[in-house]
């Protein structure tokens, strides 16, 4: 394994691009470099690795759901880190926490024993949504504490608004770079830290060691793998489908276009193929073709906890047959 691996920690609030900005520059990786990606959700279900998944060369994946890194930072977010580590021998590692995750917290555990000498961690890229932002959406406190550390603001979804009101939230934001993108574009080369190197290490450091959580498996391939969970910072609910239930994806919509959620991802095998989307706070799913077959999933986060059982009926009602 390498020693100081440029480590660039893609942080944002929900729904801001964190995911596209990761898709994109995985297609313009360096050809020459291998890269880790490790994915954290606020869910237990997990969708981001489906939704990055594709034809990338040199690049491994690997999610822990299930809350904040830093708050689940005991055993699962260790091991699996070190596991990744071992499995991958990155030259680059990429870490995108949960949208309602501590990235400062984060960071602070990353520069600590047993990283230190392991990771070189770059400054952060805070990924925001500069339309929210404009329109008067405030910024989640732990996202606010990271504005003036971030080596980059990245303002995605930017396409709409003019000069004049670009330069009104520019001076609201703390003097640090700052690009202004659409469906989280950014050069590879603009990234705070693109042109460092591992090194090879001296010295193997012991890192953290224990077995992968064994995957759930369908006991009946009509009945779906469900996991609710309750946080302070929101109510998820997620299911897993046997890949051989297949959706009529305009029901689903429907069914959606009817629910409070503040965050919806979702990977389903449709009546066409399969078919992924995401979307904040109700708005509209955009549906674009799938590389995941494995299994569908849906994950859905509330602000406060709902009646997981009508959602569950209410999904299930949507299937094809």
């Amino acid at each position: 394994m390498l020693a100081n691996i440029p480590t660039h920690l893609i942080a944002g609030p929900l729904g801001a691009g964190k995911t596209s900005l990761i898709r994109h520059l995985l297609a313009h990786k360096p050809a020459h470099e291998r890269w880790a990606v490790l994915i954290n959700e606020f869910g237990q279900i997990g969708l981001d690795q489906a939704l990055l998944s594709g034809a990338h060369d040199g690049v491994s994946l690997s999610e822990i759901p299930g809350g904040c890194l830093c708050c689940v930072a005991g055993a699962p977010f260790q091991v699996g880190l070190a596991r990744l580590l071992r499995q991958a021998r990155p030259d680059r590692l990429l870490i995108e926490p949960s949208g309602l995750g501590h990235p400062l917290e984060l960071l602070r555990q990353l520069g600590q024993a047993p990283w230190a000498g392991v990771l070189a961690l770059q400054p952060p890229v805070l990924v925001l949504d500069a339309a929210a932002l404009a329109a008067g959406q405030a910024l989640p406190e732990s996202q606010q504490a990271t504005l003036a550390l971030a080596g980059l603001l990245l303002l995605n979804k930017a396409e709409a608004l003019d000069e004049v009101a670009r330069a009104r939230l520019q001076a609201q934001l703390p003097a640090v770079p700052l690009r202004w993108t659409c469906q989280g574009e950014l050069d590879f080369a603009a990234l705070p830290g693109s042109a460092l190197r591992a090194a090879a290490a001296e010295q193997d450091v012991p890192l953290p060691a224990g077995r992968a959580p064994l995957a759930q498996i369908w006991r009946d391939p009509r009945e779906p793998i469900c996991q609710v969970q309750a946080q302070a910072e929101g109510w998820s609910i997620g299911w897993r489908f046997h890949p051989s239930q297949r959706f009529q994806l305009g029901r689903v919509q429907a069914w959606l276009a009817g629910l409070p959620w503040r965050r919806a991802k979702l990977v389903l095998h449709g009546e066409s193929g399969w078919h992924s989307a995401n979307a904040l706070d109700g708005g509209e799913l955009l549906w674009r073709e799938s590389e995941w077959r494995r299994d569908s999933r849906l994950e859905l986060i509330f602000a406060s906890a709902q009646e997981a059982s009508e959602l569950q009926e209410a999904l299930l009602a949507c299937r094809l047959g």
